[in-house]
C-alpha cells in the first residue's frame, strides 16, 4: 500500500485537492503494482516551508513511503510525473519540489500484519 503525504506551503482549493487526488491515483501506476485502489494520500497545505532560506515561491516537500518495492522500480517515471502535476496544478516551480522515498517492508490492515517475505 502506498501512503503520499505531501506538504504545501500555499493554500489548496478542494477543487485542486480532488485533481491532485485524480492524477496521483493515476500516476501511481507509473509503478509496477500499485494501483489507486490501495493508495492512501494526505495533503497538508499552508505549511511553514522555507527553501534557501527564502519562502516567498510556492514550495512541496513530498513523502512517498511504497510496499514491497526496494529495487525502486517505477520510481523514476513517478517522480518526473508527480512533480509535472504539482508543478502544473500549484504554479510551483521544478526546483522547488522535493520527494522522499521511504521503503516499507512490513504492513498492517484490516487487522492482519503483513510482511514483503510474505507478500507476493
Amino acid at each position: 500500500m502506498p501512503f503520499i503525504k505531501s506538504k504545501i506551503s500555499i493554500p489548496l482549493s478542494k477543487e485542486q485537492e480532488t485533481e491532485l487526488k485524480t492524477r496521483m491515483g493515476q500516476a501511481i501506476e507509473l509503478i509496477p503494482g500499485k494501483s489507486e485502489e490501495y493508495l492512501l494520500l494526505e495533503f497538508e497545505d499552508n505549511c511553514h516551508l522555507w527553501l534557501r532560506g527564502r519562502n516567498d515561491e510556492p514550495i512541496v516537500y513530498i513523502e512517498a513511503a511504497i510496499f514491497g518495492n526496494e529495487p525502486h522500480y517505477g520510481y523514476d517515471s513517478f517522480t518526473a510525473e508527480i512533480t509535472h502535476i504539482f508543478s502544473e496544478l500549484l504554479h510551483t516551480k521544478p526546483e522547488n519540489i522535493y520527494v522522499k522515498y521511504e521503503d516499507i517492508t512490513a504492513w498492517g490492515v484490516r487487522g492482519m500484519y503483513i510482511d514483503r517475505n510474505h507478500y507476493r
